[in-house]
């Protein structure tokens, strides 16, 4: 996949970050909280490649996630075998596999929310402090990645589903619970609270109102966005749960044991579902990414509850017909994970997510190109390089291998006109210049642009095209 324009800004903040103490807090210039700006950070101590450093976070988050859902579906059922079917269903996830690649804070996010609900299960089985401070941890993490991870706290209630209450000394118990929980909150936002050494955390409130309406602007029409975002919500999970959708209704109508269990886990799916749906104001399908982890658990279920009732009935060839109902339930997602890998334009995902990443000016496609043909240019001479957009994308993905290049002056502009900035007019007298466009407002340059084309690159399979050209001094 092409670096996308998130990544794009997410590395370049980490890699300044690493370079300038005083910016550590700088994703909360744009209101992210930082912790995957930071662990990027570190990485890319070790790893040359800043995009792959990110990309690296996300695929050991992914790891994370993994195990994180074998010990919640085992704590759950109690069964080995759904422990591994659970993994298993997560490792051919094509969600997963979207974003457990991607240099951005959802799989991350995802992790955190899954070893959180996982500590809370054994917090209330066992009631002890120990898993206090570890829920207490485990929500800081997420609260420290993404505002999302609030709804650990949010839902703590719903744990007492499988609270025992036909245990003696039920009210002291439940008592020593919630203290527990309190400790729980109380050690989050402790450690969340490290944000306010930065000027800018009041930002963080600011950036969440863009995407989800305050109350004070939705009890004005709460019910006007509803159905439009619940229909874009069910569209994405539908198309990234594939197969899993009939394994989750298998597990829900027909396993009869577990019934709180199951309740839990669909209370961790439905409700920040609905409260996306009510109050989104910009929704995107990796808004519910980790949601969706906590219905893996019950696609495993379902597949176990299949398996164990053609094993019963055909008993001979139990083995054999497990391995073939596995196949069946994994064919499709693993072709969609085949198209990702081989032809990802064309790869069988969510529509909003291939337009943002693989088939739109938001892909990087070209980028690398780039950067290598301005690396052999800037070999034994100065050039400039001037960019359409100040922040995102351009200029952002070529300062991350290009800014330490002391021949390479890059800039970036916006807006760009009807033609092209002076400065870099001025630049192409002094020594060769080159602009790059990749917006769809200037797919067409003006007739006055005096450049030559030196590549264009298609993006995806979209109408746009990323181009670079050389300034005609």
């Amino acid at each position: 996949m092409p670096i996308f324009t998130d990544e794009a800004i997410y590395m370049r903040w980490a890699q300044i970050a690493l370079q300038d103490a005083s910016w550590r807090f700088i994703s909360l210039t744009d209101g992210k909280q930082p912790l995957f700006i930071w662990a990027s950070m570190i990485l890319m101590k070790f790893v040359e490649d800043p995009l792959v450093a990110g990309r690296t976070i996300s695929v050991v988050s992914g790891l994370f996630t993994l195990v994180g859902l074998w010990l919640l579906s085992f704590e759950l059922f109690k069964n080995k075998k759904i422990a591994f079917l659970s993994s298993l269903l997560y490792v051919f996830y094509p969600f997963a596999q979207v974003y457990d690649r991607m240099a951005i804070m959802d799989s991350m996010l995802g992790t955190f929310t899954v070893w959180a609900l996982y500590i809370t299960v054994r917090l209330v089985r066992k009631i002890n402090l120990s898993y206090s401070y570890s829920l207490g941890f485990a929500i800081a993490g997420g609260i420290l990645t993404k505002s999302s991870a609030f709804f650990s706290i949010y839902l703590l209630p719903f744990s007492l589903l499988l609270f025992d209450f036909k245990k003696k000394n039920r009210l002291l118990r439940l008592g020593k619970l919630i203290l527990l929980f309190i400790v729980s909150i109380v050690v989050a936002e402790l450690l969340y609270n490290v944000l306010r050494l930065s000027p800018f955390f009041s930002t963080v409130t600011t950036k969440n109102a863009l995407f989800v309406y305050p109350i004070s602007e939705w009890i004005i029409h709460p019910f006007t966005f509803f159905l439009g975002n619940l229909t874009g919500l069910v569209n994405w999970s539908v198309t990234y749960l594939s197969t899993y959708f009939l394994l989750i209704l298998i597990s829900l109508l027909f396993y009869k044991k577990y019934f709180k269990e199951k309740l839990l886990l669909l209370a961790y799916f439905l409700l920040p579902f609905v409260a996306l749906a009510l109050f989104g104001r910009i929704i995107f399908p990796r808004f519910i990414f980790f949601m969706t982890l906590f219905l893996l658990p019950l696609a495993a279920v379902g597949l176990y509850e299949i398996q164990s009732f053609f094993s019963f009935k055909f008993k001979k060839a139990s083995v054999v017909l497990q391995i073939i109902i596995i196949v069946i339930f994994l064919s499709y997602p693993g072709y969609t994970i085949f198209k990702l890998i081989t032809d990802p334009a064309n790869a069988p995902i969510a529509d909003a997510d291939s337009g943002q990443y693989l088939n739109n000016w938001t892909a990087g496609f070209g980028v690398n190109e780039t950067i290598d043909f301005l690396k052999k240019e800037s070999k034994d001479k100065k050039i400039f390089v001037g960019t359409e957009g100040t922040f995102g994308l351009m200029p952002y993905s070529l300062e991350l291998y290009l800014v330490q290049n002391k021949n390479i002056v890059i800039k970036g502009y916006w807006p760009v006109d009807e033609k092209l900035p002076q400065e870099a007019i001025d630049y192409s007298k002094k020594m060769p210049s080159y602009f790059i466009f990749y917006q769809p407002q200037h797919q067409v340059l003006a007739s006055d642009f005096k450049v030559n084309l030196i590549f264009k690159q298609q993006q995806g399979k979209s109408d746009y095209y990323y181009r670079l050209y050389k300034i005609i001094p």
